[in-house]
């Protein structure tokens, strides 16, 4: 007799509500009112492009981060609470967050 036969035995009047563990991971991210800033540099001559801004939690920025690497299919990184993604992106990426409902700033031409 597992958790849930004893519980329904201890309060059989109970109607259990359904909860939906299928939520998206980008659902739960905490939305700012800050804009997030969207730069592009080169690095030892290869273009780069850096999010940085983000005000919520960390583990949010690297969800984010693994979700714009893997929609892009580019490689990348989290550091120092910057998203720094390989190639210019600024395009895509602006309009991926925008989607999403993030303000994005584009910032270095």
């Amino acid at each position: 007799m597992d958790l849930q036969d004893q519980l329904k035995n201890l309060f059989p009047e109970h109607v259990q509500e359904e909860t939906n563990s299928n939520t998206e991971e980008s659902s739960a991210i905490w939305m700012q009112d800050e804009p997030i800033i969207c730069k592009y540099e080169k690095r030892k001559g290869k273009p780069i492009t850096i999010l940085e801004g983000y005000t919520g939690a960390a583990e949010d920025f690297k969800i984010l981060a693994k979700e714009i690497k893997t929609k892009l299919s580019v490689g990348g990184s989290f550091k120092d609470d910057k998203i720094i993604i390989q190639g210019d992106y600024r395009d895509k990426i602006m309009q991926m967050l925008k989607d999403k409902g993030f303000n994005v700033k584009r910032v270095g031409g």
